[in-house]
């Protein structure tokens, strides 16, 4: 969630997350799913600017997903289980 809150309304390719993250696509792209499915993230497609390419996934923090993540990084993590509500 540190790397949205860099930039906060920035949109975010999955890709570049996962090589800026060094996580893997297949740990990474369920993890933005079910940020997503919370609506703590917001997604588009955004078409490729090359021809042949497959369009991609943009990622970036929607109003309740700034808060939580604020939240979440502001504070020592005291246990691994999600925030009250987010389950």
């Amino acid at each position: 969630m540190e790397v949205f809150l860099e930039t906060p309304r920035s949109w975010h390719y999955g890709y570049d997350l996962a090589k800026r993250l060094a996580i893997a696509s297949g740990t990474l792209y369920p993890i933005l799913a079910r940020l997503s499915e919370r609506e703590l993230l917001e997604t588009r497609w955004v078409q490729s600017e090359v021809d042949g390419r497959p369009h991609r996934h943009m990622y970036r923090l929607t109003p309740t997903g700034l808060a939580w993540s604020t939240e979440v990084t502001s504070e020592p993590l005291k246990s691994l289980r999600p925030a009250e509500g987010m389950t």
